[in-house]
């Protein structure tokens, strides 16, 4: 198929354009300066994937992106007679409390009723954002869980099985008109999981230390007082209280399929074969770097 991709740059794009290429598709992928007249990028073709993503999560990056930008694309599309549009979102909008989560659920709103053929893919959690740890590990430092180590789980999928799967939505049944959350192989992984399995790729005895996710918070909470002050308004501030409430929910909420009541693994689709304990052995090796950007806790 000709595709347009958008968020080629980022690390689930470059494996999205890799995919597409090994596909056989012709793939156009507007630059950023593109983005104010996504017109010409969407002449001419006949689907869309969107791996755009705003890079913070705070609300006006929020806004401006995962649903400004993803609006403005899916117009051009329309515009230009695109018949297919396969958006990347997030699992965590299921229980939305943050401004990213609301700026995607609008959008997949959006997306639903504008009569083009659409896939709404909510990945779990990616590789990356789970090896934050992997150097203080590696020196000798304890692996911080917040809580007990078992507050959360997720069944992680890597770039390029994610990367597969989306592209596979262009051609696959069952996957048209559908919000479709995936993980990768299973089981599911708590942060103790994850320490286990980060020590035996390093060969080391992994001691945890246990933090309170009232530390963030409590942050938040501290960074947020003075805008209850009269005539005072310090964007700056804000901006990082609303990184520490996304830490917050990423430390006490799970990356699973929820059910209504509960967090439930067995009901979170698998796919593809990369695991966890692969990355952590090839991040070992320093084979691969991962770069987790303004959402890393640690």
């Amino acid at each position: 198929m000709k595709v347009t991709l958008l968020g080629a740059t980022g690390t689930v794009g470059r494996a999205t354009l890799s995919a597409l290429r090994l596909g056989g598709h012709e793939v156009r992928t507007p630059g950023r300066a593109d983005y104010a007249d996504l017109g010409p990028a969407m002449t001419g073709m006949e689907a869309v994937i969107s791996c755009i993503a705003s890079r913070s999560g705070v609300p006006r990056d929020a806004w401006a992106v995962d649903h400004g930008l993803n609006a403005a694309a899916l117009r051009a599309a329309q515009a230009a007679g695109v018949t297919r549009f396969v958006m990347l979102s997030a699992i965590c909008v299921q229980k939305p409390r943050l401004a990213f989560q609301y700026a995607k659920l609008a959008f997949e709103a959006e997306l639903a009723g504008s009569g083009l053929t659409y896939s709404i893919v909510r990945p779990t959690a990616y590789f990356k954002s789970l090896s934050g740890q992997v150097e203080r590990v590696r020196a000798g430092k304890p692996f911080l869980t917040f809580g007990n180590g078992t507050l959360t789980a997720c069944k992680p999928i890597s770039d390029a099985d994610l990367a597969r799967y989306l592209v596979e939505c262009l051609s696959v049944p069952g996957r048209e008109n559908a919000v479709l959350p995936i993980g990768g192989p299973g089981p599911a992984l708590t942060p103790l999981d994850q320490a286990r399995l980060m020590g035996d790729a390093l060969g080391v005895e992994v001691r945890t230390r246990s933090v309170t996710p009232r530390l963030l918070s409590g942050i938040a909470a501290a960074l947020e007082l003075p805008r209850k002050l009269p005539g005072v308004w310090a964007p700056k501030l804000m901006e990082k209280a609303a990184l520490a409430r996304i830490g917050h929910y990423y430390a006490t909420e799970s990356m699973l399929v929820w059910n209504g009541t509960a967090y439930d693994a067995d009901a979170t689709p698998e796919y593809g074969t990369d695991t966890l304990a692969d990355h952590y052995r090839a991040l070992a090796a320093r084979e691969v770097v991962d770069d987790r950007g303004a959402h890393a806790v640690f």
